[in-house]
């Protein structure tokens, strides 16, 4: 079986993050916006999951002051359900920690379950809802943090 691994993105991992951004999100993040964030937004850390050689999934985070905020995170659908979003996901704890980070927060689809219940696995709770948050239907966020002496 091929290793997964989890490493920074680089700038020549754009191409293949696009692809993946397409497949999974009704309003996908421009060219210009990851490239933006890996060059210029010093607040950013982004990592891509490569399996055998391609780039399957990726995951990015702001860290601001002690607080990591999850910006998004995506697996291309013909690799989900191998583990790939939990190994992102993972990446970004354990980068977060070296980074001396006390808590983590993201927003979620009401309506993902799946995903939730990874995050919760992961150590995080729900504390609240951002009402008509997705713009493109309206949706409701999850509102979930986790902090750092969450062991998992």
């Amino acid at each position: 079986m091929e290793e997964l691994w989890i490493r920074p993105m680089k700038v020549e991992d754009i191409d293949e993050v696009l692809k993946i951004e397409r497949l999974c999100f009704s309003t996908p993040w421009s060219r210009e916006a990851f490239r933006a964030e890996i060059e210029g937004n010093h607040c950013a850390r982004y990592l891509v999951a490569e399996l055998g050689g391609l780039v399957v999934g990726f995951g990015g985070m702001w860290i601001i002051l002690d607080e990591a905020h999850i910006t998004n995170i995506g697996v291309h659908p013909h690799y989900r359900g191998r583990g790939i979003g939990e190994a992102i996901m993972r990446g970004l704890i354990e980068t977060a920690s070296r980074l001396k980070v006390e808590g983590m927060t993201l927003e979620v689809r009401v309506s993902n379950v799946i995903a939730q219940n990874l995050y919760k696995k992961l150590g995080f709770v729900s504390v609240g809802v951002r009402k008509g948050y997705y713009s493109d239907n309206g949706e409701d966020a999850l509102i979930m943090w986790r902090n750092k002496y969450t062991k998992v």
